[in-house]
């Protein structure tokens, strides 16, 4: 047999030398990257963590803004926004869900009843980014701030592909309230494409840093599919909320206002009105409003006009500053009521003013001229005091300076003053400019003997991270432009413009109040520059406090060229307002009304740590009527505190441990139900203002704070037409 011969095979050798010193290769880097943790000189720990490391948003709130009560003006609230997923690379294969969009015709009908776009556009843009083979498409605007409501219908529609991103909004949930000094925020895109919150207008943009939460997140391990992988650590920073604004604002007195301008604008249709209400002991705003307005969550009814009429535009006072005129001279001693001069004009070099008939009334006396608000009596007076001299005045009254509210753009206004005629004038409120905040400060001067509180509108910021308080505002006295016997002495003098039967305030007088104000009526000046006369082409005002004898509220009122009846006066439409604002206002704050017989105050004691029958026992035989939350044996707080003055048949809240049986709430002022929901933290929700009608569980029900209580109020004045209420039921004396 012949033997073969052996033939090298070189291919097979290159072969064997290629694959092998590549698998030696391969052999030797696993060695290497086992022993050294390193690949392309990275480490492969980092690469690891960067390819399965995920980062998930803890969004941080936008502060709160509420008013004095903790009631809420302004909050984040939870929205959506929509995506419409058009990949099918979106639904995994032998998945039982389909997780893209199928039917684009569908989809766009049904979306169209929920978003505001057209059916044909949403069908053409998802089909031109399907086109482009995008994964998913958004729809803008229409596609965000979804509510739960429209969220939930369109989940009920079974449509394929639609996902809801969970989104922030703010929500301002009363409407028009204040909205010229709230302001609002709106979302924006960041040079990032980062969505926030920015304060656009307002407070919202004043304290848009403060406002401002800085977001959180969450670091975890995930695998492939985006799943949290076993024994991964999760890193979670906190998201640090935005920081809480509480204003001076009442809310109930504020509703007061709102309601009341509705009336009158639905009736007048003005170009303009305005109404402040402040506490002149204090100096704090307790409502602010005006017409033109809008709603913040909408910005529907926002015009060209972003200015908050208070503090940035100025006005023409008109005779509402006779009062300071006549403030004035009664500090000099220049103030002679039963003096007689010639009304009907005067003239100072060339210029010649007239009462507002012209002929006057012929010879009277001052007392009468103010009462009647004649400007020849201003001149006359001007003569008395000295010009130089009322110029000092009118500074020591705050005009022609900014108040410090703590509002920016506040304007100064500008006092006239370079000649005699111009001083002249400014007497009696025209040519000179003023702030609506200006008057308001000067008249705490007049209501608060003599004392002249600057005007606020932040009570206090809370950083809710740490509650620690971050600005904490309290009042603070302006100057004393005036002594308390002068500033009594003018409320009479305004009390008497209301009470006589030739006052120009007659139609401000509220049943069982007192009412101390001017009236005062503003040229307007037209396009031309000159002022404009006749039919109702005026700015109408009046500055005005009750009650009279210690004043507990201040409003200023404005009303610019009002539609009039037939037969109306200008004042018509700001005494409608004025008269509601101050008689809902007064009753809510339980200042009782004249005529009604009071009774006998008594100092409460302290019953902190006392027995609870023990308590109760000594509360009943004082005259009081004690509500007991819990049913522990110690008293552990109470409401009112300890030394103040209550009168027989006032409610005393005092607070132990245990269960709580849900009293009767009948009768109850708001203020009362709010401190009740402060002691016992229970969920207390106010519907209405005023005084208790209903509650929604009986009386003597167990409950905790999980269970929701609501209470209705009724206004007062609706109140007091049906059932006879006594004032000083539940009420604190003097608070």
């Amino acid at each position: 047999m012949k033997k073969k011969k052996f033939r090298f095979q070189w291919g097979a050798f290159l072969m064997f030398l290629a694959f092998g010193g590549l698998f030696l290769l391969l052999f030797g880097r696993i060695v290497y990257i086992q022993i050294t943790g390193e690949a392309e000189g990275k480490v492969m720990s980092t690469l690891a963590e960067v390819k399965y490391a995920r980062e998930s948003l803890l969004q941080a709130d936008r502060g709160t803004i509420v008013d004095r009560n903790g009631e809420l003006i302004a909050s984040d609230t939870l929205s959506y926004r929509l995506v419409a997923v058009l990949s099918e690379d979106a639904t995994p294969k032998n998945s039982k869900r389909v997780r893209h969009v199928v039917d684009y015709e569908k989809t766009a009908e049904i979306l169209s009843e929920y978003i505001p776009l057209e059916k044909s556009f949403i069908l053409d843009h998802m089909l031109d980014y399907s086109n482009k083979e995008k994964y998913q498409v958004e729809f803008g605007k229409a596609g965000r701030d979804l509510s739960h409501e429209t969220v939930a219908a369109l989940k009920k529609s079974k449509l394929t592909g639609l996902e809801f991103v969970e989104e922030k909004k703010r929500f301002y949930p009363n409407g028009i309230f204040a909205s010229y000094l709230v302001g609002f925020a709106l979302k924006e895109e960041d040079e990032e494409k980062n969505i926030n919150t920015v304060g656009k207008m307002g407070l919202e943009a004043t304290y848009n840093k403060e406002l401002t939460g800085t977001n959180g997140k969450v670091e975890f391990d995930s695998d492939h599919w985006g799943f949290v992988l076993p024994k991964s650590e999760k890193l979670i920073q906190p998201a640090q909320d935005g920081f809480e604004i509480q204003l001076t604002l009442d809310k109930t007195i504020q509703n007061f206002v709102e309601d009341a301008m509705k009336r009158v604008d639905d009736e007048y249709s003005p170009d303009k009105m305005l109404a402040v209400v402040v506490n002149p002991k204090t100096g704090e705003v307790l409502a602010m409003s005006q017409r033109p307005t809008f709603n913040p969550s909408t910005r529907e009814g926002l015009t060209a006009n972003w200015l908050n009429d208070a503090i940035e535009n100025t006005v023409e006072p008109g005779s509402t500053m006779k009062m300071f005129t006549v403030a004035a001279a009664i500090e000099e001693k220049k103030w002679d009521p039963m003096a007689f001069y010639k009304s009907g004009q005067y003239t100072v070099f060339d210029k010649t003013i007239r009462d507002v008939n012209r002929t006057g009334w012929g010879t009277i006396t001052f007392l009468e001229g103010f009462q009647r608000s004649s400007n020849v009596s201003m001149a006359y007076l001007l003569e008395r005091i000295g010009d130089r001299k009322f110029l000092e005045y009118v500074k020591d009254f705050g005009f022609g300076q900014k108040t410090g509210i703590g509002l920016p753009k506040e304007v100064s206004g500008i006092i006239l003053d370079k000649n005699p005629s111009e001083r002249l004038t400014t007497t009696y409120g025209q040519g000179s400019t003023v702030t609506p905040v200006q008057m308001l400060q000067a008249a705490t001067a007049i209501a608060n003997d003599g004392v002249m509180m600057k005007p606020y509108v932040i009570d206090k910021i809370t950083n809710p991270n740490t509650n620690e308080i971050v600005q904490d505002e309290k009042p603070v006295e302006k100057g004393r432009p005036i002594s308390a016997k002068t500033a009594k002495e003018v409320r009479e003098l305004l009390a008497s413009t209301v009470t006589s039967d030739h006052g120009t305030g007659r139609k401000f007088a509220i049943d069982g109040y007192t009412v101390a104000g001017k009236t005062g009526t503003a040229e307007l000046p037209g396009a031309t520059g000159k002022y404009l006369a006749g039919g109702s082409n005026y700015l109408y005002s009046f500055l005005g406090m009750v009650p009279a004898e210690d004043p507990q509220l201040v409003a200023y009122i404005l009303v610019q060229h009002p539609k009039l009846k037939t037969g109306e006066a200008g004042s018509e439409p700001v005494a409608k307002l004025f008269k509601s604002i101050m008689e809902n206002s007064l009753k809510y704050m339980n200042i009782v009304p004249e005529g009604i017989e009071t009774k006998e105050t008594i100092d409460l004691k302290d019953f902190t740590g006392k027995d609870s029958k023990e308590a109760i026992s000594l509360l009943e035989k004082d005259g009081f009527i004690p509500v007991l939350i819990g049913d522990g044996e110690v008293i552990n707080s109470q409401y009112p505190k300890e030394g103040v003055r209550l009168a027989e048949g006032t409610i005393v809240i005092l607070k132990s441990e245990g269960p709580i049986s849900l009293p009767d709430f009948t009768g109850w002022s708001k203020k009362m139900v709010l401190s009740y929901k402060m002691l016992s933290g229970l969920d207390i929700r106010i519907n209405g203002n005023g005084y208790v009608t209903s509650q929604g569980l009986s009386t003597g029900s167990n409950i905790g704070p999980e269970d929701p209580v609501v209470v209705n109020l009724q206004e007062p004045s609706e109140i007091y037409k049906e059932v006879e209420i006594d004032e000083e039921e539940e009420s604190i004396v003097g608070g």
